[in-house]
């Protein structure tokens, strides 16, 4: 079942970027944004979290997560490469994209593939989700997460 507005968020535990566990749970009493990515260092995944990156000192207290399929170490670079400094988590048996209903069927050139559906998440404190944008652009994510914040 896909998380969609007014459910309760699917819970997950994953390493991040330093090889350290992280729960969703982690976060209880702040909002958090999840949002999935099919490849760090591509041209739209970078731009996505380049624009959340760019937008982290407007959104207070809310927390920011990526996840995408890649491992801890490539996250690391990653994170590093654009001082993203916020966390992100390594899905690599995409069981959180699945429970979250982004890991879906895509076609590139006639090829068919299962991959991440680039989406969003805003989950609020007691763990619903507050906003649901699924398929979003690169671009509008820190847009949409500006808006629903009130920012």
């Amino acid at each position: 079942m896909a998380a969609t507005e007014g459910s309760k968020s699917p819970k997950f535990e994953l390493l991040d970027q330093r090889g350290e566990r992280v729960r969703l749970a982690d976060f209880a009493g702040r909002k958090v944004l999840v949002y999935f990515y099919p490849k760090a260092d591509t041209p739209g995944c970078t731009k996505q979290s380049c624009g959340l990156r760019d937008i982290a000192g407007e959104i207070g207290d809310t927390a920011i997560i990526g996840i995408s399929p890649d491992k801890p170490a490539k996250l690391a670079r990653f994170d590093e490469k654009y001082s993203l400094g916020f966390t992100l988590l390594s899905d690599e048996d995409h069981a959180v994209a699945e429970a979250f209903g982004v890991w879906v069927e895509k076609s590139m050139y006639g090829k068919k593939y299962m991959g991440v559906q680039r989406s969003s998440f805003l989950i609020d404190g007691t763990g619903r989700v507050e906003r649901a944008w699924p398929k979003i652009s690169p671009a509008d994510t820190p847009t949409e997460l500006l808006r629903a914040l009130g920012a």
